[in-house]
This record gives C-alpha cells, sequence and structure tokens, in this order.
C-alpha cells in the first residue's frame, strides 16, 4: 500500500483530482455563463430573421393569386398584372449561369485540392477574397467587360455577371469535399492501376459528389436573389422576353424597381416577388440538404 501512495504518477492523479474539484463550483459557473450567452446570442439571431419572415409573408401574401404567377405585369391602374415573365426570366439567366459556373467552378476545387503550387495557394486566396466581394462590383465589371463592348444589355451578359458570382463557392465547396475523401480509396484507385483522370472521375468525384451538390445549390440560391449585377447587365423588361442577347425580367429587378414605385399596386407586386424568392430560396437550401444526406447513403 504504501509503494503505491509513494509512486509519482498515483500522487500526479491525487494532485489533479484535488486540483478538479477545487475548480468545480468555478466551472460550472462558468460553463452556464457561456450556455446562456450562446442562447442569447441565437435568441439574436433567429428572431429578425422570424420578423422579417412574418413581414415579408404578411404583406407577400396579398398578392398572390393564380394570375400573379402566369400573367405579364400590367401598367398600374389596371388589375390582373403578374410575373410570369420575371419567373421565365430568373429561370433562364439562372440556368445558364449554373450551365457555366458550376462546371468550372467544380474543376477549380478539383484543381485546388490536388495542387499545392504558388499558383494554387494564389488561385485559392482569389476564391476566398471574390467569395466576399461586394455583388454591384461584379455588375460594374460585366458592365464595363460585355455589356459595352457588345453595344446592348442582355441575358447572357447577366448569366455571366451571376455565373462569376457563383464559381468561387462551388470551387470552396469542392475543394473542401475532395479534401475530406478517404486517402485509402485514392490510393486504392491508384494500386489497381488507375490514372489519375479515371480515380478522380470514378473514385474522388462519387465520393465527393454529396458536398459538391450542396455547394452547388447554395450557390444558386445566392445567384437567385441578387439584384444589383442584373441591374448592371439585364436592365429588366415589362415585355415576356426568352432571347439571350436582349434585356430581359428577372424576379430581383422586379422587387427592386417596383418596391421603389409609389403605387401601391407595384409595391403589392414587390412584395409579393420578395416573397416568392424567399420561398424559392429555402426550397433551395432543403435540397440541397436532402441531395447531400442521400448521396452521401448511396457512396456509402
Amino acid at each position: 500500500m504504501s509503494i503505491l501512495q509513494d509512486d509519482p504518477l498515483v500522487i500526479r492523479r491525487a494532485q489533479i483530482r484535488t486540483a478538479s474539484q477545487g475548480s468545480l463550483r468555478r466551472r460550472k459557473v462558468l460553463s452556464a455563463l457561456v450556455a446562456w450567452w450562446c442562447g442569447f446570442a441565437l435568441i439574436v439571431a433567429v428572431v429578425p430573421l422570424i420578423v422579417i419572415t412574418y413581414f415579408v409573408a404578411k404583406r407577400g401574401l396579398a398578392a398572390w393569386s393564380v394570375g400573379f404567377f402566369t400573367h405579364e405585369p400590367t401598367p398600374s391602374g389596371i388589375p390582373g398584372g403578374g410575373i410570369s415573365n420575371a419567373i421565365v426570366g430568373s429561370l433562364i439567366i439562372n440556368g445558364l449561369a449554373g450551365l457555366m459556373g458550376i462546371p468550372l467552378g467544380i474543376l477549380v476545387g478539383f484543381y485546388l485540392a490536388r495542387t499545392d503550387t504558388r499558383f494554387a495557394g494564389v488561385l485559392r486566396y482569389s476564391a476566398e477574397v471574390f467569395t466576399g466581394i461586394p455583388s454591384i462590383a461584379i455588375g460594374i465589371f460585366a458592365y464595363a467587360f460585355i455589356v459595352v463592348p457588345l453595344g446592348h444589355f442582355s441575358a447572357l451578359s447577366a448569366a455571366i455577371a451571376l455565373a462569376i458570382l457563383m464559381i468561387p463557392v462551388v470551387a470552396r465547396a469542392t475543394e473542401v469535399s475532395v479534401r475530406l475523401v478517404p486517402t485509402e480509396l485514392v490510393e486504392g484507385g491508384m494500386a489497381l492501376g488507375g490514372q489519375e483522370g479515371t480515380v478522380a472521375r470514378r473514385v474522388t468525384f462519387p465520393a465527393a459528389l454529396p458536398g459538391i451538390v450542396t455547394g452547388a445549390l447554395l450557390a444558386m440560391s445566392r445567384a437567385l436573389g441578387e439584384s444589383a449585377p442584373l441591374l448592371f447587365t439585364a436592365v429588366g423588361s415589362q415585355y415576356f422576353s426568352t432571347s439571350l442577347t436582349k434585356p430581359i425580367a428577372a424576379l430581383p429587378l422586379v422587387v427592386y424597381i417596383d418596391g421603389l414605385q409609389p403605387f401601391p399596386d407595384l409595391q403589392r407586386a414587390a412584395w409579393g416577388t420578395a416573397l416568392f424568392l424567399m420561398v424559392a430560396a429555402l426550397v433551395l437550401n432543403i435540397a440541397s440538404r436532402v441531395a447531400a444526406r442521400r448521396l452521401g447513403v448511396k457512396s456509402r
């Protein structure tokens, strides 16, 4: 017994136990304070979101009807106007932006995940910086380098501007997802004789697909509500158009333009469009989580 008591390890454990018991009350108080502060921060973050959602829903639901989604806009004072042209315009712009931005972002993400050169470091830093650049700066850039040389506003220039916004988001999500793929899978594919491109296509990409899809849908969700780039590129239109080389209507432009008008019916349309954008963004975010979960189960 005395030998155990003289054991340095036993003595050290007894000292640690005594010190922990002496600081137990202080640690409990500190833990309670941190938990209370986290709860307070959660309330501060959630309450404004609930208030904004309630306010937009209350104003926007008054504008919703079948005709609101199927009719074209009408001048102020004439009932029956809708946002069908803006819905089609947003689908064209965001769909084309996704076709351009998502594949390029995936390729950039794969390059960053598999390369540690100085150029890759610069590219990674640039992607992080571009993620935080205000969208209006991208709009000015698209106006100067696309709209001005072409000589007219168009849906194509708007899609390119939104694609530029989407590329960094998709690239960062792809890089993180590829880096999380177990090294054993990649090494196993290489050991079986697969070339680097084949392993990336058949092993790495399927394993990283849940994160890539989540990043792509989140990028689409961000681009869906951007209005600043569209003000410098698409401009907006009161007419139904599917042309890529002409000005085109879009949902964020309806919110911005009609929301500034002094006419109650146009303001009502702006609130209804804002609610529709919120619902669309919510659907995309839920879809990203569902897709990531199902693809994650399949990849296992």
